[in-house]
């Protein structure tokens, strides 16, 4: 993934908030980078029956390597654009995992 832009997070409470935008059905799974400081997301899944937002619950847990239940959709669920919110890690340990400069 490309670190030359920032991914923009925010800390809440619930933990740490950011957005991502989703391509479905695409041939390959991935976190595709950052651009205006959104993360671009590549599922296989349709945007069917809650398919492909299960598909970017596992993407996500398994790259910043928490429990599928630490990652949650809290917006956006019928939508490509999502605000996620991930559990359990801290800001520099989450850049960490997904290979983004601190």
């Amino acid at each position: 993934m490309s670190s030359t832009e920032l991914l923009k997070i925010d800390e809440t409470p619930e933990g740490l908030r950011f957005r991502i935008k989703v391509q479905a059905k695409a041939k390959r799974e991935e976190i595709a980078g950052i651009i205006n400081g959104v993360m671009r997301v590549r599922v296989n899944a349709p945007a069917l029956e809650g398919r492909a937002n299960n598909a970017v619950i596992a993407l996500l847990a398994k790259r910043l390597h928490v429990t599928k239940a630490s990652v949650k959709i809290t917006a956006g669920t019928r939508s490509s654009q999502k605000t996620i919110v991930v559990s359990g890690l801290q800001r520099a340990e989450m850049l960490s995992r997904l290979g983004v400069a601190v």
